[in-house]
C-alpha cells in the first residue's frame, strides 16, 4: 500500500528504518481572531487501530470528543503545547504555531526519534522529521494529534467564554464568523483577541 491508501504508511516505513518512537504533530487555531494556537504531539503504537484516527476537520464534534478520550485511555505519549494571543501578535501566527508544536513535542513523556509534522515547515527541534502537506490525511499519527489539539482548544475556548460571555466564544471558538465580527465591533476587542489580525486591529 502507498501513502495514498495507508494512513500508517510513513510510520511503518520509518519503523522499518529503525525508528521506534514516531510522533505525529499538528496544531489547531491558526485562523481564529481570538485565543491561543494549540498543538499536540502523539506517539501511536504500531498495533493500534490507527484507521479510525482521521483529520479532525472531517469529524463531528461528538466523534472528535470520543476519539480524544480513546487516545488518552490508550495511555500513549501525548504532549500538548500552546502559544497565546500576545505571542501570536509578537512573532506572527506561523512562528507561534511552530512554537506551540515545539512545546507539544517537548512535553511528551518520551523524546521521539522522529517527527511527522503537518504542513510544510519543520518544528524547531533537533529531531529528525518530515513535513507533510495535508498531513492529517496521510498520517494517522498526525490525524491523532489534530484531534487532541482541536478538542483541547475547543474546550479552552468554552472556558474563556465564561470569562468573556459577551463574545460567545463557546459557539464560534474565536473564528471570524459574522456574529463574532459583529460582537467585536459592538464590544471592542478583549484581552484574548489577536490584536494584529484583520478584523480585530480595526476596532482597537
Amino acid at each position: 500500500m502507498t501513502e495514498l491508501h495507508d494512513p500508517f504508511f510513513y510510520e511503518r516505513q520509518l519503523a522499518g528504518q529503525g525508528h521506534c518512537l514516531i510522533a505525529g504533530v499538528d496544531e489547531a487555531g491558526r485562523g481564529p481572531l481570538a485565543g491561543p494556537v494549540v498543538a499536540a504531539a502523539v506517539i501511536l503504537p504500531d498495533d493500534c487501530d490507527y484507521i479510525r484516527f482521521k483529520d479532525s476537520k472531517k469529524l463531528t464534534p461528538a466523534r472528535r470528543e470520543k476519539l480524544y478520550q480513546v487516545l488518552y485511555d490508550m495511555g500513549i505519549p501525548i504532549g500538548v503545547g500552546s502559544a497565546g494571543p500576545e505571542e501570536i501578535d509578537d512573532i506572527n501566527i506561523l512562528q507561534a504555531s511552530l512554537l506551540a508544536m515545539r512545546r507539544a513535542v517537548e512535553s511528551l513523556s518520551g523524546i521521539p526519534d522522529y517527527i511527522l509534522v503537518d504542513g510544510k515547515f519543520p518544528v524547531p527541534v533537533s529531531i529528525p522529521q518530515k513535513a507533510l502537506i495535508k498531513g492529517e490525511q496521510k498520517s494517522a499519527s498526525i490525524a491523532a494529534a489534530s484531534i487532541i489539539a482541536k478538542v483541547t482548544r475547543d474546550r479552552l475556548m468554552c472556558e474563556l467564554d465564561e470569562q468573556f460571555p459577551q463574545y460567545n466564544f463557546c459557539k464560534h471558538k474565536g473564528y471570524p464568523t459574522k456574529e463574532h465580527k459583529q460582537l467585536i465591533m459592538q464590544h471592542g476587542p478583549c484581552p484574548i483577541h489577536r490584536k494584529s489580525f484583520r478584523g480585530v486591529r480595526e476596532d482597537l
